[in-house]
């Protein structure tokens, strides 16, 4: 089973590219080693207040695709630099 998230944040805090981009680096190795998941930023690339995550899970239960999933939400939610916007939860 696939399940695929994408996940919008704002980040209040950083004034410049140089400090978003170190914040998502330190969101994405959290998560890659924490959970096995793949993660990269997909979109708002030159804005330093916003970024679009992709991440996907692959497992042979759904159950424990969407446990992954809700976990790695859960930890997003953990940065308090972060403000998760939008949540969209896919499974393919």
């Amino acid at each position: 089973m696939i399940m695929y998230a994408e996940v919008e944040c704002m980040m209040y805090e950083g004034h410049s590219l140089k400090q978003k981009r170190s914040l998502i680096k330190r969101v994405i190795a959290k998560l890659k080693n924490d959970f096995n998941v793949a993660v990269t930023e997909l979109d708002y690339h030159d804005l330093w207040q916003r970024t679009k995550l992709g991440i996907v899970t692959i497992s042979t239960t759904l159950t424990h695709a969407e446990q992954v999933i809700q976990e790695v939400l859960r930890v997003i939610d953990t940065f308090m630099e972060l403000e998760r916007t939008l949540t969209n939860v896919e499974r393919l």
